[in-house]
């Protein structure tokens, strides 16, 4: 049996191919383009790469035959059509690609994916919106975006003491004062807490609501069950050992005006270890297997966790909020 000529992967042809597949954001490209059609900005939304980085990946990925064009206008969008590909691009690919598995970088790129889509959707329901009246734009306009978030933590019991542990330089304290009874701010530094009063002054808080705390969180400054709720926002990643901290924050609390609850807000796990050379953490964030064991040895009787909508333009890892009740 004779062999077509144009079946035959040369050698040459090859190593041609792997050397356009060489780089790991290009394999992370082609595997988003086969998920979704994305024009070159969505794409570096997803990637969190530069717009020029990523023009130069997508332009090799173009020229070798890996990626559909399609014009809209002055739009550019991009697709990996599997069925299309020739015969040795699709081998290769599928074999590439299901070595990949579905590590913290990939599962990230598809949480961003889904934002991007999210985004695009809503870009064309404010297209529609601003044809049939405009409300959604003149209500920005009038009222700015962040309007109802902040008006939500009006639905928070006023009678409640809440600490806000590990404060930092005050945003959930200032956001939280106005609604309860008071905010008790702990941080081990006494800079974050000085930056933290003058947050608040500056952008028109008051300290009667307030009180500024200096403490670390291994060993907290409160009686036992002396607050009703506690917020603990990005700081988790930060202690040594986060199990000690999140007992100290079970001791404080009470359950009494239906509190007994803790908020955390931290980063999922990653894979970034620069962020401990650069930035001093101590964790590369949390599993759900962690979280869900961390609250349960530190007594706590209940947890939800919930991956947080990631902000398109963010650079971070992905969120997570998880609420947990004595």
């Amino acid at each position: 049996m004779k062999t077509n000529p144009k079946d035959t992967i040369s050698s040459q042809n090859t190593v041609e191919l792997l050397s356009q597949l060489g780089d790991a954001v290009r394999l992370r490209m082609l595997r988003v383009l086969e998920q979704h059609e994305l024009s070159v900005g969505e794409l570096v939304k997803v990637l969190q790469i530069p717009q020029s980085s990523g023009s130069r990946h997508l332009r090799v990925l173009s020229d070798g035959g890996w990626v559909f064009k399609r014009s809209v206008g002055p739009a550019s969008y991009y697709r990996v059509v599997i069925d299309d590909l020739p015969a040795e691009h699709r081998t290769l690919w599928v074999t590439i690609r299901n070595q990949l598995g579905n590590d913290s970088t990939l599962a990230e790129d598809d949480r961003r994916l889904s934002s991007v889509l999210a985004e695009r959707m809503s870009d064309s329901e404010a297209y529609f919106g601003r044809v049939a009246g405009a409300w959604d734009d003149i209500r920005g306009q009038l009222f700015g975006n962040g309007f109802t978030e902040h008006a939500l933590l009006g639905f928070v019991n006023p009678e409640w003491v809440i600490a806000d542990l590990g404060c930092g330089t005050g945003n959930a304290t200032e956001l939280l004062s106005p609604w309860v009874r008071e905010v008790v701010a702990i941080d081990r530094s006494p800079e974050m807490l000085a930056a933290a009063r003058s947050r608040l002054l500056e952008h028109g808080g008051s300290e009667d609501r307030v009180r500024f705390v200096e403490g670390d969180l291994s060993q907290l400054p409160l009686a036992d069950g002396s607050v009703d709720a506690a917020a603990c926002v990005l700081v988790l990643h930060h202690i040594a050992d986060p199990l000690e901290a999140l007992k100290e924050a079970r001791r404080v609390l009470h359950a009494d005006n239906g509190g007994g609850l803790l908020l955390a807000v931290d980063m999922c796990k990653h894979e970034r270890m620069e962020y401990k050379h650069e930035m001093g953490h101590l964790h590369l964030g949390f599993d759900d297997a962690q979280r869900e064991q961390l609250f349960r040895e530190a007594g706590f009787s209940s947890v939800r966790t919930h991956k947080l909508r990631p902000e398109v333009e963010a650079s971070g890892p992905s969120l997570f909020a998880a609420v947990a009740h004595i």
